[in-house]
């Protein structure tokens, strides 16, 4: 049983709640660990396609529960020894082989808007109040989000967001590409675009895609792309997935994908983890 976070599954789809509304889903360390148990287990389970992220109530995240005072970013570990809970949950996001969307349907600000730059889709509702405040508390950004708000939106947006800690017009989050739909309902919308990767695609396909186009940011040339692309075309076309999607394209019906997401091979290096 899960204290701040709540899961739903159905149809391939694992919808995780953030599981505070009385505190608007504020950020907890126990949410960090719940977080972290729920991906990983989503990853490992060949009936999860897609994962859905959202809020309880009406907001999304309000960011770092504050219970503490100004003691609340205090750390009694040494500065050697202490790893930020955001980070941890993001590098866990970052590591995942499935599709994952944050259903931003309130109020996501701090760590409540830094834990979706590490999942793929970012649906908002329209006018919710969301930024990156760290300034205006005095700390810093964390949940890796050095690393990846940059390259959602540039480094010059980036910068300006952060040193204004300013809320951000979700029209202008749209526009600058941090979120790719800007809508009334997100959850309908986050589950239509679920449903249609659950039952029209290959987990195969997506498994490799998700690892793909994130792996390759860290690249310098395009050839490291191309030897991956190269294997696991070998692979899948000699294999039931890529037989089936043409097979039913032929025939002019829906496909019906054998594979499972466990059953691609690794086709990337991975670099030492960070401990």
């Amino acid at each position: 049983m899960y204290k701040t976070i709540r899961k739903e599954q159905n149809e391939g789809i694992l919808t995780v709640f953030l599981n505070r509304p009385e505190k608007m889903n504020a950020y907890t360390h126990v949410m960090a660990q719940e977080l972290i148990d729920a991906y990983k287990n989503a990853d490992e389970d060949d009936d999860v396609r897609v994962i859905i992220v959202t809020g309880e109530g009406k907001a999304f995240c309000a960011g770092m529960d504050l219970g503490d005072g100004g003691k609340t970013f205090s750390a009694s570990e040494s500065m050697e020894d202490f790893r930020d809970s955001g980070g941890q949950v993001s590098l866990v996001v970052h590591d995942l082989k499935k599709p994952i969307i944050a259903a931003i349907n309130g109020p996501a600000v701090g760590i409540g808007l830094t834990m979706t730059l590490a999942m793929d889709i970012r649906i908002v509702k329209k006018d919710a109040k969301i930024g990156f405040v760290f300034a205006k508390r005095g700390i810093g950004p964390e949940a890796c989000s050095g690393w990846f708000l940059p390259r959602l939106v540039g480094i010059g947006k980036a910068l300006e967001w952060m040193y204004t800690a300013r809320y951000i017009p979700t029209s202008e989050a749209l526009a600058s590409g941090l979120v790719q739909y800007e809508v009334e309902d997100v959850l309908a919308k986050a589950y239509e675009l679920a449903q249609q990767i659950a039952s029209e695609t290959a987990a195969t396909s997506n498994t490799f895609v998700r690892q793909l186009l994130w792996s390759m940011l860290s690249e310098n040339s395009p050839e490291a792309s191309h030897l991956a692309e190269s294997k696991f075309l070998f692979w899948a076309g000699n294999n039931a997935d890529a037989m089936e999607g043409v097979q039913s394209f032929l025939e002019k019906r829906p496909a019906h994908f054998p594979l499972k997401s466990s059953d691609v091979p690794e086709f990337f290096n991975k670099g030492e983890k960070v401990k």
